[in-house]
């Protein structure tokens, strides 16, 4: 391989979670860094359209459905030929399944980089060893670009663009809600795919009670499968709360972390946005650990997790249920533990970055 031939034609395959979309972004922005003259084209699902399709790196996003590969050969054919016909100098697959490598394979990119732990690995020209110490994520994309001689080491945060719509709706939204003063605001993300991964409702509805006590603000936000549990939040509460859940886009709600000082969330995709955004993160980790490597980024972030539990971690994402029925994981979280160190992120008011 020639490491110094400067790609002109560029694709990212990832097409899984919102979340581990937004930790690849950083991979964007190094790529267009790197080589500025590029056009970078990015394959995620439609789930992810709104954190992509306004970034300002992107020359064209590609959405990849993979429920269509239950309709028949045609739509993946049609897929197929449109990447053909965009003739990719480089394709990197951070996403290390079959289905990725074998998009990449098909394009016919002439070099094809992705991680040893692929299951398509042998459909790739390039293969980077995927580090399992406890890297983060965003720096174990970042080693996708060491064949071009590149540190992935270095730290790059993801960056999300917004609309001029993104900007009224949410501006227009903090005003009817009366919520102008950054510095006592705090967003709450109760929820999460799995349901272990969701602290429980009453905590988070005894932390907010105690913030709102305090003098702050408190949003809700979530997606629409959020709406149910925001509801059993909403039943517990004492006090009032500015609730955002299913009424957002990702990237509206984004700008609502943005506004506020501190995002309380589950180890889910809020977490990431807010990394984004520059807004501190409290993260609940209960099933999964921080050694995974998608713990939030920023420097003064915290992490709240009960240690010293035999049974962490019990999957790579949670589950359903707790496998020996105690949840001890999150249930020995005590609202108390949480609000403290929220209250230490907010006592400072400069963020590192």
């Amino acid at each position: 391989m020639n490491t110094t031939a400067i790609p002109k034609r560029i694709l990212i395959i990832q097409t899984a979670f919102i979340g581990d979309v937004i930790l690849t972004l950083p991979l964007l922005q190094l790529c267009k860094r790197t080589f500025p003259n590029s056009e970078i084209d990015f394959i995620a699902i439609p789930a992810a359209k709104s954190i992509l399709e306004t970034h300002q790196d992107l020359n064209e996003l590609i959405l990849y459905d993979k429920k269509d590969s239950d309709r028949g050969i045609k739509p993946f054919r049609k897929m197929v030929r449109k990447l053909r016909g965009k003739n990719y100098d480089l394709a990197l697959v951070p996403h290390r399944s079959l289905r990725s490598a074998t998009l990449a394979f098909l394009s016919r990119a002439s070099q094809r980089i992705g991680f040893h732990r692929s299951a398509g690995k042998y459909l790739l020209t390039d293969i980077v060893l995927y580090p399992s110490d406890g890297t983060h994520e965003i720096n174990r994309n970042l080693h996708l670009l060491k064949p071009f001689q590149i540190d992935p080491t270095q730290k790059v945060y993801p960056k999300l663009s917004f609309s001029s719509e993104d900007e009224v709706v949410v501006k227009n939204w903090l005003k009817e809600n009366s919520l102008d003063d950054r510095s006592k605001i705090i967003t709450v993300a109760p929820g999460s795919v799995w349901n272990t991964k969701r602290w429980l409702p009453e905590r988070f509805a005894e932390v907010i009670d105690s913030l709102a006590a305090d003098g702050f603000s408190v949003i809700l936000i979530g997606g629409p499968a959020d709406v149910e549990l925001a509801n059993q939040i909403l039943n517990l509460l004492k006090s009032p709360v500015a609730n955002a859940v299913g009424k957002m886009s990702i990237r509206q709600s984004a700008l609502l972390i943005k506004h506020s000082t501190v995002l309380l969330t589950n180890d889910s995709a809020p977490m990431h946005l807010a990394v984004s955004v520059g807004t501190r993160v409290a993260a609940i980790f209960g099933p999964t650990i921080t050694d995974f490597g998608f713990y939030p980024y920023g420097e003064d972030d915290v992490v709240i997790e009960t240690d010293n539990l035999s049974c962490r971690p019990c999957g790579s994402h949670g589950g359903n249920a707790c496998p020996i029925s105690t949840f001890d994981c999150m249930k020995k979280i005590s609202p108390e533990k949480v609000l403290e160190q929220i209250l230490i992120l907010t006592s400072n008011t400069e963020v590192k970055r």
